[in-house]
């Protein structure tokens, strides 16, 4: 893996751009390449997406996928830069517990650094796209009335099709080497 590489995504509201810095968060860094190289991001769909806070995704739509990821949690890295606005980190609920979710700070959220989130790259073409992503059925359940990350880890896209079919999609997502 590069030391700074770009990934590139396909999505239903256009495509967006990745520069991902190993220095920034050298485990995240290595476990996004090898999301990214491996397809996980394909057809996958942007979940909780909560506009002026952030935008998250990383959960394989099929099911049997995500399993194997479940199983490998990604040790922390250091914090190193703060979560500004298009900056990108793994979403975790405590120490040790990164896996395949990512989020995007769709402004600065500084707090966020405090919680132990480490961002380990940045958006650097097509911001604009996560504010297009369709955000009417709210937050995640529980509290809100969007999906259940679990069922989504269960169920995939079938679950997501049925019950929340405007969600906006990753088409595709590969590696750009320079």
């Amino acid at each position: 893996m590069p030391e700074v590489w770009k990934a590139r995504f396909e999505t239903t509201q256009g495509p967006f751009v990745i520069e991902v810095r190993k220095e920034w968060a050298p485990k995240g860094a290595e476990r996004f390449w090898k999301l990214v190289t491996s397809r996980f991001f394909n057809d996958s769909r942007f979940y909780r997406v909560r506009p002026g806070f952030i935008v998250q995704f990383g959960i394989a739509g099929d099911p049997s996928v995500q399993s194997l990821w479940n199983a490998a949690p990604l040790a922390d890295d250091p914090r190193r830069e703060s979560n500004l606005r298009g900056t990108v980190s793994f979403a975790q609920f405590g120490p040790g517990s990164r896996r395949t979710q990512v989020f995007v700070n769709l402004k600065d959220n500084r707090a966020l650094d405090r919680d132990g989130f480490v961002p380990f790259g940045r958006v650097i073409e097509g911001m604009e796209v996560f504010d297009r992503l369709y955000a009417g059925y709210g937050e995640w359940s529980p509290p809100g009335r969007g999906p259940e990350a679990a069922r989504i880890q269960t169920q995939g896209n079938a679950y997501l099709d049925a019950q929340f079919p405007r969600l906006d999609r990753i088409l595709k997502a590969r590696p750009v080497l320079d």
